[in-house]
């Protein structure tokens, strides 16, 4: 007899109560493989920094780089080391419904939380397509919707939202087009969104509804992004940061974020193709932003320093 154990799964409520989840950053060997003893410490100061979930392999976390055997060992290898101390929410999304079905089974069959789902992105679809494409993946279990426009070329508007709105798997939305599309989910829908933007998330937090942030910068400051999420309105802390987020996007995400740990000494300044490395002047900034905020804030306990061009190790192949 074949046992099913749905009494381990994680409950949508569980999900849709999160208000920091970091999405976490991929660290790698010199021959490109993953980094799993660094990625284990990246975590853990996530953990110790008060973050309540992580994105697995998203953006941030390079999961476009990944096959997907890298992919699912990297979930699988999150939850069974931090599965009880941390959300893990893997991204198995896909532009191919049959990929994204698949890895999102798989991702549930290793342990995940919940699934990050994008749209199809290039070859795109019709707007019943987007609603069969999440309809496909929502019945595995909870779902985080993820809309950024701006890597998939096209915006999952309200509508499509609000058809899928009724599965009890939707978790929520991560909504990267701006705080007056959060307030349309948040005024009179209660549809729990997430900011996708650091630079707003603030806003979003306290002024437009929003549940709570994906942030790319709380890898490095998880202590003060709880605090702009958990502590009630704060411009101070808000303008105190956004110069690292911004910082942190000035060339497209993740090559902001690779860049800072490297030179935080917590990841190998090795970088998958075809990301490479901020530009020295860039990272020179950085070192000043550290000092200007207060290295105790950022996570680690090494001198931040300035890297050279020859200190980074750029594969193409792995």
């Amino acid at each position: 007899m074949i046992m099913f154990c749905y009494n381990s799964r994680t409950h949508v409520d569980d999900i849709k109560s999160l208000r920091l989840i970091t999405a976490v950053k991929t660290p790698y060997l010199p021959d490109g493989r993953f980094d799993l003893e660094a990625y284990d410490a990246l975590v853990n100061m996530q953990i110790n920094g008060g973050a309540e979930g992580i994105i697995v392999g998203g953006t941030t976390g390079e999961g476009q780089l990944m096959s997907w055997d890298e992919h699912i060992m990297l979930i699988g290898h999150t939850i069974n080391c931090f599965g009880t101390n941390i959300k893990v929410i893997g991204n198995t999304g896909s532009n191919s419904t049959r990929e994204a079905i698949h890895a999102t089974e798989q991702g549930f069959a290793v342990g995940m939380h919940a699934a990050l789902h994008i749209n199809p992105y290039y070859g795109k679809t019709s707007m019943e397509g987007l609603i069969a494409h999440f309809e496909s993946v929502l019945s595995m279990g909870p779902t985080i919707v993820y809309n950024v426009p701006s890597r998939t070329s096209q915006d999952i508007p309200p509508h499509v939202i609000h058809s899928i709105a009724e599965n009890p798997n939707l978790a929520g939305v991560k909504e990267c087009l701006g705080n007056e599309r959060i307030r349309q989910y948040t005024d009179n829908n209660r549809i729990v969104v997430w900011s996708g933007n650091d630079d707003e998330c603030h806003d979003s937090r306290w002024s437009y509804g929003a549940t709570g942030v994906i942030s790319v910068t709380s890898n490095l400051v998880p202590r003060l992004m709880r605090q702009l999420m958990f502590d009630g309105k704060n411009d101070s802390l808000n303008s105190k940061l956004r110069p690292l987020m911004e910082w942190l996007f000035t060339d497209p995400n993740p090559i902001g974020i690779n860049t800072a740990l490297a030179q935080l000494g917590l990841s190998r300044p090795v970088f998958r193709l075809p990301y490479v490395p901020l530009p020295l002047h860039k990272r020179v900034e950085f070192v000043e932003l550290v000092n200007e905020i207060g290295r105790e804030n950022f996570v680690g306990k090494k001198d931040v320093q300035v890297l050279d061009d020859d200190d980074f190790i750029l594969i193409g192949r792995y």
